[in-house]
């Protein structure tokens, strides 16, 4: 069956964690759904990734430290691009999400890999333009994008801005009239669909910040916002329309919500059509595909996706009368994810005797909140394993937490870890490519981990790890 985050955060969680939550017959088995594809645990009982034992990598590089397994991030993007280019004959393009995370050595990769590549701030523009990526294969989202911002992204050439506001609109052709160009535009559409996901990564519902309504609101414009931005953007002469865009979401896990977001941003598009005679060339359907944190998730494969979106596409399309036009979609948990996990030293371990004779057992570990603050943010669940040796102890339900001076923070909320588990030993959690390194901070003056990529038996900083020197750097009181 397959479930989404959500459903687990309001589970009865008691003694024994979860209601999803089985205690293992064997504490030391890796489920390869959670894992990089060369995840495997070896006979003495130490994970190995790219062939390299972690505890050599703890050794060389300390810990926390984000691990890359650089094939299998490659593999997966590879796979979006496989299966959308079959799944839409007419076109398709598969714009790696930065956000997720993002360094220049991942730009290259999912360039050489032949996506193209979604920012949303200056900042990730920079590294994309620092890397070498062609501009014309850039997305650029963003809900207050400056007009420095847009100024660069004009100047560079990029390939699309996705436009959020009609103070946006009116600010990019200024823009762009002043420099005699026309900027290449996407106008993003809040479709209205409640996605089934976490209240604060849900992005397509009605009262939040993204985009453009369909709604006709206060104002009775048919086809709302949405439809008055797109007369505002064809309108201009700077301006270049080239299609629409929704977003409905993250760690999505059915199409429903893509069937209902489809249905209402091509009936904008067939009004378009209507109105000015023209039907633009391109539609996103975002992005936003679930990956599997815990046993729970049942994610589906790139090849499910590209061919239950093609189909809805298609027979919406045909609904309409419309051509079906070039299809993009913006991948990046589902690609980055999987294919990292984060590497800890346990530090103290501890029980904690609670009403009624239940003990909760704490793991603290050498990171936290600073590192991962999804469990904190989110309410997010994950998973993790004793990576440095076996164990023959019996599990015992645990919480992993971090160093940080706060209750909250919280790394692995429940899961079965060996009893014998004690200060030094290693914890790996998968999972954590995405909006983990993306979303670290400093709290408590901690310095951000480094991000290390494996790849055919070698190991190397692709992120360096910050040091005190670097967080004292910035400091000119």
């Amino acid at each position: 069956m397959r479930v989404h985050e959500a459903g687990a955060l309001h589970a009865d969680i008691g003694q024994h964690g979860p209601a999803w939550l089985r205690e293992p017959d064997d504490v030391n088995l890796l489920l390869p759904q959670l894992w990089p594809g060369s995840v495997v645990r070896g006979a003495d009982g130490v994970l190995r990734v790219g062939g390299i034992p972690v505890t050599d990598l703890a050794a060389e590089y300390g810990t926390p430290a984000y691990v890359v397994d650089e094939a299998d991030l490659r593999s997966r993007a590879a796979a979006y691009r496989t299966a959308f280019s079959a799944a839409f004959p007419a076109g398709a393009d598969v714009y790696y999400a930065g956000k997720s995370f993002l360094c220049k050595a991942v730009v290259r990769w999912i360039a050489e890999e032949g996506l193209n590549l979604d920012v949303c701030s200056g900042g990730e523009l920079a590294v994309a333009l620092a890397a070498g990526f062609d501009p014309a294969r850039i997305g650029f989202h963003g809900n207050n994008k400056s007009l420095a911002e847009l100024d660069r992204a004009v100047s560079a050439g990029v390939g699309r801005i996705i436009v959020d506001s009609f103070d946006e609109i009116e600010r990019l052709a200024t823009l762009a009239a002043d420099r005699g160009v026309r900027a290449p535009v996407m106008v993003r559409v809040t479709v209205g669909v409640e996605a089934h996901t976490h209240e604060y990564i849900a992005t397509a519902h009605e009262d939040q910040k993204f985009g453009f309504s369909l709604n006709r609101g206060r104002a009775g414009r048919e086809g709302g916002d949405a439809a008055e931005a797109v007369r505002r953007v064809l309108a201009a002469p700077s301006l270049r329309l080239l299609g629409l865009h929704s977003h409905i979401g993250s760690q999505i896990y059915d199409a429903q919500g893509f069937e209902v977001s489809a249905r209402r941003v091509l009936g904008l598009q067939a009004q378009i059509r209507d109105e000015h005679g023209i039907e633009p060339p391109e539609l996103d359907l975002g992005g936003g595909f679930g990956i599997a944190y815990t046993t729970q998730d049942d994610p589906f494969e790139p090849v499910e996706i590209a061919t239950a979106l093609a189909g809805i596409v298609q027979h919406e399309c045909t609904a309409y009368g419309l051509s079906v036009p070039r299809i993009s979609v913006e991948p990046g948990r589902s690609i980055s994810g999987p294919a990292a996990f984060t590497l800890y030293e346990v530090g103290t371990v501890k029980d904690v005797e609670l009403d009624g004779g239940a003990v909760r057992r704490y793991v603290s570990v050498d990171g936290g909140m600073s590192d991962n603050i999804r469990t904190a943010l989110y309410d997010a669940s994950y998973s993790c394993t004793l990576a440095s040796r076996l164990s023959d102890a019996p599990p015992a339900l645990s919480r992993v937490v971090g160093k940080h001076c706060e209750s909250g923070d919280i790394v692995v909320r429940d899961e079965f870890l060996p009893s014998d588990l004690a200060p030094g030993d290693l914890i790996a959690v998968p999972g954590t490519g995405a909006y983990t390194r993306s979303m670290a901070n400093n709290y408590n003056h901690v310095p951000r981990p480094g991000v290390v990529a494996v790849a055919d038996g070698t190991a190397r900083v692709i992120v360096r790890a910050e040091t005190e020197d670097d967080l004292l750097r910035l400091d000119v009181g």
